[in-house]
């Protein structure tokens, strides 16, 4: 008989007997009851198996039952298949001169370098304590333990249809080959049909997925690159209708930019700022009020607000009186000399001045002050109304920005008309605009009762030169100037006059609104950088001699 694990076929060559084993089939040969150990030292092929590391001191017997021992010289390395159904395999053991023989093994190996060469595989054997192998894992079937010792097929554990492995390319699974033959390739014929279809609905929902982020990065992408690197968007042509547009004081190319855009005369105020830079025209445009048409190209917008034959600007300056506006209007659309003056007397009330306006009394011109200065464009078929409402109108919107209602109050005045009565002569005085929150201080100080450096008056020389229609530094002497009987006479009449001197700009109405703080009564203007202010009248007088030696100094 042959070793455990052995086939049938040939036995090993016996290192005594050259000749045993030579006969061919060991069917009818004797059993060796036990082969030495030294042989398994020549043919280091046994160790592929994990059970040829296995001996047993005896033979194996057929009349012992079980599986016949392993065979090292068997081709195929491992037992013969048993039935799925009854656990062995007759057919085999019925023929086995189906297997070729075994080739026999030289003698060479006798020889003590034979020997030496395969004791390199040798690992120690314990006959009395035999090693149990170590357990085999079959990973085509998902078994923990030997496929023989459960030759049943086993289900492998379900798995998720997205992730599960759907075959090779020709169509085979690597299933058990026990299936083979009974409805196997039916089986995996069936389960490749599935999983192509299951991997092409796979397929096509990520293609899907990736071709909705694909376009939507696009998409954005597009709009970012448009919106922070792409021109910016722009009207065509010189656009259609007629619209006014109001520039605030101090307002900066974008902002102009803005405003026009929220009229509806361009697209962006982008698109404006860099018409306005391009054409090099951005420190020319002026605030004001302008007539324009709808849907103009940012380009044509600057060109009509910077040409004065287009624009037919009127710009009105910081300070100019009401009589001298009226003359501009007249000269601008070729009318009779005191046309606009006229028109400004009998339809002051339907112009829009404000409620509290109309109820002041004693004023020389109810539109003095609502005149605001700006730019204002005018064509050459404009009504001298048309042109004092657009101007009343500015002045309207400015005075509800600062509200000259509430700050009136806070300042202890009676009216708003008071508070832009003090504007006005902040304007005339101050002469500059660095010296207008001091000045504005000294107002507020004179007209306080307890004043006993004018008692109550401002003495101003502008006041005089309003009530007089004039404009000159030689007004006369004190004492005349105190017999000179008109509302307007701030030497004669305690208190601030009946209502503004003239048209002030936004300056000088913030610091109406917020004068410096301060003890002054006096101030003279030594030259354009330099006022002196005092607190006495004796400081005002030594002032006064430095201001008289200037004076000499630029007659020379």
């Amino acid at each position: 008989m042959t070793e455990y694990g052995r086939g049938y076929g040939s036995e090993p060559w016996h290192p005594e007997d050259p000749l045993y084993g030579d006969q061919g089939s060991s069917r009818g040969q004797e059993q060796q009851p036990q082969w030495d150990g030294q042989q398994a030292h020549r043919y280091p092929q046994q160790q592929a198996d994990p059970y040829a590391q296995q001996h047993y001191n005896g033979g194996w017997d057929g009349a012992q039952g079980g599986q016949p021992p392993y065979d090292p010289y068997d081709p195929y390395g491992q037992q013969p298949p048993a039935d799925p159904y009854s656990g062995t395999n007759p057919d085999y053991y019925a023929a086995p001169d189906a297997y070729p023989p075994q080739h026999q093994h030289p003698q060479g190996m006798q020889g003590q370098q034979g020997m030496q060469q395969q004791q390199q595989y040798q690992q120690p054997q314990h006959p009395q304590h035999p090693q149990h192998p170590e357990p085999h894992y079959d990973e085509g079937t998902g078994a923990g333990d030997d496929w023989r010792a459960d030759p049943g097929p086993r289900e492998p554990e379900p798995e998720h249809a997205f992730f599960a492995d759907h075959g090779d390319d020709d169509g085979r699974d690597d299933l058990d080959p026990r299936e083979e033959g009974r409805g196997g390739r039916e089986r995996r014929g069936k389960k490749n049909k599935k999983n192509k279809r299951r991997s092409g609905r796979a397929c096509l929902v990520v293609t899907l997925l990736f071709a909705g982020a694909v376009g939507t990065v696009g998409y954005f992408g597009y709009d970012f690159i448009m919106s922070h690197f792409g021109p910016a968007p722009d009207y065509e042509g010189e656009g259609t209708g007629e619209v006014q547009v109001d520039i605030p004081e101090n307002s900066t190319i974008l902002q102009m930019g803005l405003a026009l855009k929220r009229a509806g005369v361009v697209k962006s105020a982008d698109a404006f700022s860099e018409a306005a830079i391009d054409s090099k025209k951005d420190k020319v445009l002026q605030p004001g009020t302008y007539s324009l048409r709808k849907h103009m190209s940012a380009a044509s917008a600057v060109e009509l607000m910077v040409d004065p034959k287009s624009r037919n600007g009127l710009t009105i300056r910081e300070g100019l009186r009401s009589g001298d506006v009226y003359k501009l209007i007249d000269t601008k659309l070729h009318l009779k000399k005191g046309t606009t003056k006229g028109v400004a007397k009998t339809e002051a009330k339907s112009l829009g001045l404000p409620s509290w306006a109309k109820s002041a009394s004693k004023l020389k011109d109810p539109l003095e002050g609502f005149l605001y200065p700006s730019t204002y464009s005018v064509g050459e078929k404009a009504k001298p109304a048309a042109v004092l409402k657009q101007m009343v109108a500015r002045a309207n919107q400015v005075y509800e920005q600062h509200d000259l209602e509430g700050n009136a109050q806070k300042l202890h005045l009676e009216s708003p008309m008071q508070l832009l009565t003090v504007a006005s002569l902040t304007q005339a005085e101050g002469k500059y605009k660095h010296d207008f929150d001091r000045v504005a201080r000294v107002v507020y100080n004179r007209l306080k009762p307890d004043n006993t450096e004018t008692y109550g008056l401002l003495d101003f020389d502008s006041t005089v030169n309003y009530a007089r229609s004039q404009s000159t530094l030689d007004t006369g002497s004190v004492d005349d100037l105190r017999n000179f009987n008109d509302p307007y006479n701030t030497y004669k009449f305690k208190g601030l006059p009946p209502g503004p001197i003239g048209n002030p700009g936004e300056e000088a109405l913030r610091s109406a609104i917020d004068p410096a703080k301060g003890n002054w009564h006096y101030f003279v203007s030594i030259n354009p950088e330099k006022t002196l202010f005092a607190e006495t009248n004796e400081e005002h007088e030594r002032n006064r001699r430095i201001y008289l030696k200037e004076q000499e100094k630029a007659k020379q």
